[in-house]
């Protein structure tokens, strides 16, 4: 964990320009703070932030700009009938930007963008299950991992398919841009606390859509134009209590931790991202992303859990 602590600045009214760029913010989707932040956070006084780094810009502006995917159940969606973002990934941004003491505001960019870094200051961190990997740290900083997911293949119903085996040769479904393409591309550099990996079926090929959820989107829609379809497992798990043709094939082929991501393009942005890992690691320590995790993640694949304590699943912690 980052050993700096920073300061808690004056909220001012003013938004900042830059971040009025790009995709637009959903009805609703600007949240407050809370009147007082929790003391940790409140507590810090200007010990390492310079007076004009990022950190004091957001801090100065009163509001933090989240990216965020609103197609990806239950980590973030766009609910229909309230026009609010919910899911995991929204609570623990949500849970950050009250920690830090300024309002939220959401954006949706591709995850191709998001990835890429070079953000341009249209918005200041992803708090979108971002899996840490060695090519993704050259453009971009991580906290240290928020949870983490199995990576879990699957098929549609009646397929024929039973194991990871018999996807040779064939065709998978994946996001664009996600580590789940670079699996099957033998591109995967996940770091050392993601585990062993499995080897991708033999000749196995790739399609892409913007978002994971997409590929069980096509097959629902009565389109089998490839066999199997790699997510996280909460995700293969919601779209088949959704009712979605899906069936899981085998166990999970890797694990990947899971953390906020900032563009380190940003020469000062040192102690924005020392001030989010601090509060990532106070949420693991008092037990809020275990709550937050067990309320969305729950073990038939629903959300949020209607009995969080006895069917949610803890996944912040390496399995």
């Amino acid at each position: 964990m980052f050993s700096r602590r920073i300061a808690l600045l004056p909220a001012l009214a003013l938004v900042l320009a830059a971040c009025q760029s790009g995709s637009s913010v959903s009805p609703g989707a600007s949240e407050s703070a809370a009147a007082s932040a929790p003391a940790s956070a409140a507590e810090s006084a200007a010990e390492s932030m310079a007076e004009d780094d990022y950190l004091a810009r957001i801090m100065e502006a009163g509001v933090i700009v989240v990216s965020t995917d609103p197609e990806y159940p239950p980590q973030s969606f766009l609910n229909p009938t309230t026009e609010e973002f919910e899911g995991f990934d929204i609570d623990v941004a949500k849970e950050i930007a009250e920690r830090l003491g300024v309002d939220i505001e959401f954006e949706t960019p591709s995850w191709e963008a998001i990835t890429a870094g070079n953000w341009s200051g249209r918005w200041d961190l992803s708090v979108g299950s971002m899996t840490i990997t060695e090519d993704r740290k050259a453009v971009i900083d991580f906290t240290q991992p928020y949870y983490y997911t199995p990576a879990q293949m699957a098929t549609y119903t009646d397929s024929g398919v039973s194991s990871l085996e018999d996807l040779a040769g064939a065709t998978i479904c994946v996001g664009a841009g996600t580590t789940y393409l670079d699996w099957l591309d033998g591109a995967l550099t996940l770091t050392e606390e993601a585990g062993e990996v499995s080897d991708p079926p033999e000749g196995a090929q790739s399609t892409t859509f913007d978002t994971d959820v997409n590929c069980a989107d096509a097959w629902r829609s009565g389109r089998f134009e490839f066999e199997g379809w790699l997510s996280s497992s909460t995700t293969v798990e919601g779209a088949i209590a959704g009712g979605y043709p899906v069936v899981k094939i085998g166990e999970p082929v890797f694990y990947e931790p899971l953390a906020v991501a900032f563009d380190n393009t940003i020469e000062d942005n040192d102690s924005l991202v020392a001030a989010i890992d601090e509060i990532i690691g106070e949420m693991h320590d008092d037990g809020t992303l275990t709550e937050l995790s067990k309320k969305w993640f729950c073990a038939d694949g629903s959300y949020p859990c209607e009995n969080p304590d006895e069917d949610g699943l803890d996944l912040t912690k390496q399995q």
